[in-house]
């Protein structure tokens, strides 16, 4: 049963950088920036630290400049990607299996997330690149996981503080409100 285990979780794993690779190719032929966030952002952080530590997601959080959304369009098509809106989500789906599940989900720079957030999405800036992938940086991930603070960012955070990755130099840069966050959820078994 193991090994039937393995090999759905490698497949798995196949398909969500297969998809990763697709929007990097994408967003480079058309000179396009984009920084990824959420799951798989904190899976690379994670498993670059403490390989075997990270878990999975299921799709892919990018952030893009709103102005370039026509660009991404086009951009995509090529590449077997699409761009959707749907229930308030802007989405680049598969063009052969459109599954907003197994989307890449799109948030826009300087823009928040959600109206009642505290932070807005960073502009785009510096990047950390993981197997040839632009990450958001860590002190900015782990701003908009306390920003977000649901059950599964803070998993995320947790899996991050464990490797080591959330330093003194990190949360100089909280506000009150993400430093009890951080508090919170460290002191959660």
């Amino acid at each position: 049963m193991a090994i039937l285990a393995n090999t759905f979780f490698e497949e798995r794993v196949e398909q969500l950088f297969d998809l990763a690779k697709r929007v990097r190719d994408a967003f480079a032929s058309a000179a396009l920036e984009y920084r990824v966030i959420g799951g798989l952002a904190a899976y690379l952080y994670v498993e670059e630290a403490q390989p075997d530590a990270g878990r999975l997601t299921r799709d892919i959080d990018i952030a893009v400049r709103r102005e370039d959304l026509a660009a991404i369009t086009s951009a995509v098509r090529p590449f077997g990607l699409e761009y959707r809106r749907g229930a308030g989500i802007d989405m680049l789906v598969q063009t052969a299996d459109p599954s907003a599940r197994r989307a890449v989900h799109l948030v826009f720079t300087g823009e928040k997330v959600r109206p009642q957030y505290e932070e807005a999405v960073p502009e785009m800036g510096a990047y950390r690149t993981i197997k040839g992938i632009h990450l958001l940086p860590i002190a900015d991930l782990v701003r908009m996981k306390l920003t977000s603070f649901r059950a599964k960012d803070e998993t995320h955070l947790k899996d991050l503080d464990e490797a080591g990755l959330i330093t003194a130099e990190v949360e100089v840069g909280l506000s009150a409100l993400q430093q009890e966050r951080l508090a919170r959820t460290r002191a959660r078994e």
